[in-house]
């Protein structure tokens, strides 16, 4: 069996845990019928996944948080991106908030019209889908 025998940087580690959420949306996303783009570099527009149904294409940014509980300010990083969805999930537990993009500099992640899910595709499928 393969084992890794090298220890792995701390923000190489923290770059390919956030990339695993990204990977873990982009997946379900995808098993949903959704087509699926990937930007080769989200750096300005802020834009880790780009999603279409054919005629109508929507831009998502995909956060983590080390969460103390889920009235945690949020800040906005994603501020004049041109960002539909963002969807944050909390590292430090099995859960996830998915939600419009807002123009505030903050906001508390579990805000009116925000979506709780627990970290499943079913689950999170289905507060994709309450967004209005």
């Amino acid at each position: 069996m393969p084992r890794r025998l090298t220890q792995t940087k701390t923000q190489t580690h923290q770059a390919m845990k956030n990339s695993s959420y990204e990977s873990e949306v982009i997946s379900w996303l995808m098993q949903d019928g959704w087509q699926v783009f990937i930007p080769m570099l989200d750096h300005g527009h802020r834009t880790d996944i780009l999603i279409s149904d054919g005629p109508n294409y929507y831009r998502i940014q995909v956060k983590t948080i080390e969460a103390s509980g889920e009235d945690q300010v949020l800040l906005n990083r994603w501020k004049e991106s041109h960002v539909d969805v963002v969807v944050c999930f909390a590292r430090n537990s099995n859960w996830g908030y998915v939600m419009p993009a807002f123009a505030e500099n903050k906001r508390q992640l579990n805000h009116d019209g925000h979506e709780r899910f627990q970290e499943n595709k079913n689950d999170f499928l289905k507060a994709f889908h309450k967004l209005a």
